[in-house]
């Protein structure tokens, strides 16, 4: 099944969200409004605007009130690409020239700081104290991820915990946050908007591994970017710290660096693929799965419960 068939029902709000995120990147100054707008439509599943409205479901639904968490969170992760795009001077996105490769540095880093700048403008328009502080909390995790992946380039000697930590924070907490305020907009009960923030966070985790490990296994024409970009990027992710505990791949690995060839970057993603590093990424993936099915097990039924079931299996188990 394709993933925008899983909420199909939402197709009329999704086109609301789509209508609203470019209205909000609309501005009087053509660079800053062309380049906001370049990575947005350069696609994207709008993962966490879904699963804002998913969550919204299960309470006071209004399309009306929640477009403004579920475009605030989609332009919070924007941004968020913008800024990694610099700090890992990548040159691609989604297949097109990332806004540092088709502007520059300079211009990357302020259209990311004015996308992040209209989502907290936006997010003005919801009352609510608990769904604020939500998201500043959030937004400064972020940060900190941030900071952790320029301080953790090329540092081979990191371990699991320093993984983990950096993931949650770049990747897991947004989608947390993203099920939370969805619930918490549309005012259901605290027990159960906390169970959604849980499901979020483990369908994140599982999420970022997969990504990870699809990293190594996919083509540059799948991923739309050049396959083992992390590891040239100096990004240590989990199949690299699996494979690394053979002491002839670290070797390898541990030579890597921002002048690294094609051809010894692509004798590394094949010894990681032949070690056990990858299956290993993907039962650690797996856990965080069944952790996520379980918490919705003791969600209320509705339509949006077997749409969040379906998702996090998707995500879990998605090779393009």
């Amino acid at each position: 099944m394709k993933f925008k068939m899983v909420y199909s029902f939402l197709n009329s709000d999704i086109n609301v969200i789509e209508k609203e995120l470019e209205e909000t990147m609309d501005t009087q100054a053509p660079l800053l409004r062309q380049a906001s707008l370049h990575l947005l439509k350069a696609g994207g599943k709008r993962i966490r605007p879904v699963f804002v409205l998913l969550a919204g479901r299960f309470g006071d639904y209004d399309i009306n009130v929640i477009k403004n968490v579920a475009v605030t969170l989609e332009l919070i992760h924007t941004a968020s690409l913008v800024h990694d795009d610099v700090i890992d001077d990548a040159e691609l996105r989604r297949g097109k020239p990332t806004i540092k490769a088709k502007w520059d540095n300079r211009i990357a880093m302020y259209t990311g700081d004015y996308i992040f700048a209209r989502a907290l403008e936006l997010m003005t328009n919801i009352n609510n104290p608990l769904a604020h502080k939500i998201l500043s909390n959030t937004m400064v995790e972020l940060c900190l991820g941030e900071i952790e992946q320029i301080k953790d380039k090329y540092r081979y000697d990191q371990n699991m915990r320093d993984y983990m930590r950096r993931i949650k924070r770049k990747t897991a907490l947004l989608i947390a946050a993203s099920c939370q305020l969805g619930a918490v907009a549309s005012n259901v009960e605290e027990e159960i908007h906390k169970k959604l923030f849980r499901f979020g966070y483990y369908v994140g985790m599982s999420f970022q591994i997969i990504d990870d490990v699809l990293d190594f296994t996919s083509t540059e024409k799948e991923l739309g970017k050049p396959a083992g970009g992390d590891l040239i990027q100096g990004n240590i992710t989990l199949p690299a710290l699996y494979a690394m505990e053979n002491p002839q791949i670290k070797q390898k690995i541990v030579n890597v660096n921002e002048h690294t060839g094609r051809v010894e970057i692509e004798q590394i993603i094949h010894l990681v693929n032949n070690s056990d590093a990858i299956k290993r990424s993907l039962a650690l993936s797996d856990r965080y799965l069944d952790k996520a099915l379980t918490i919705l097990e003791d969600l209320p039924q509705n339509k949006a419960k077997k749409a969040l079931r379906e998702i996090a299996l998707y995500i879990g188990k998605r090779k393009f």
